[in-house]
């Protein structure tokens, strides 16, 4: 009998608004690995797109450390709650016309709400960011890193393989020296020229080269600043 009292009243948990919100909220979760490509949920970490953090009640476009809103958005006098960010996640571009997110919008009004779930609990001041899907996407995997998911590695302390010591361009190829001793020739396409001045990027005078692709024949080149691209590469064949 008691077994069957216990049953029951798991049961009814599970069927209760709290746990059909915390349903709700796993889901959601799921669904933010997409968003996490662009959108990190830490304050202040941008990424292709502003932080997610403390999002709610904040003024569209208002983000002091994003500076790559557009005019569209900057105009919208939009503050960010459940209704807007719906209406947001349904369909950027007749929301704002002109913006510049790359988002074609949700037509399904449940996952729109699973989402909404998950990133009211995710973005609340102090929520805990290890506890967030993107978090979890940062312990690696090759589809987060495919996907530009997650955190960037840090590229302060580099082993020989990936700190650049020199790299030369003759006609379309580039040739990467690393600090290992090894040089690479790379079709100038298939080499990609960054920065990245965060707290994460490398230092000053020591770019890193990391690998873009599965075939092994494409990579980034990351600089520390613009200025030191010109300086690192020499013309010679």
């Amino acid at each position: 009998m008691d077994r069957l009292l216990f049953v029951a009243f798991a049961a009814v948990l599970v069927s209760s608004p709290a746990g059909a919100q915390q349903d709700s909220v796993a889901r959601g979760e799921r669904d933010f690995r997409v968003c996490a490509a662009c959108h990190s949920l830490e304050p202040d970490r941008n990424m292709t797109g502003p932080s997610l953090a403390n999002l709610w009640g904040r003024k569209a476009a208002s983000l002091p450390s994003f500076d790559r809103y557009s005019d569209a958005l900057k105009a919208s006098g939009i503050i960010w709650d459940d209704r807007s960010l719906d209406a947001w996640l349904t369909d950027p571009a007749r929301m704002v016309p002109h913006n510049e997110m790359p988002f074609e919008g949700i037509d399904d009004s449940r996952v729109r709400a699973d989402l909404l779930a998950f990133l009211k609990e995710a973005t609340r001041p102090g929520a805990a960011p290890e506890r967030t899907a993107e978090s979890r996407m940062n312990g690696g995997g090759m589809m987060g890193g495919m996907m530009g998911g997650g955190r960037a590695p840090n590229l302060k302390n580099l082993n020989p393989a990936q700190r650049v010591t020199g790299m030369t361009h003759c006609r379309d190829t580039y040739r990467v020296t690393t600090a290992d001793g090894k040089t690479r020739p790379f079709w100038e396409r298939n080499l990609r020229l960054k920065t990245d001045s965060s707290e994460d990027g490398p230092q000053s005078g020591a770019p890193a080269i990391v690998s873009a692709g599965m075939m092994g024949d494409r990579a980034d080149v990351i600089f520390a600043a613009p200025n030191e691209i010109s300086k690192t590469i020499e013309d010679h064949c």
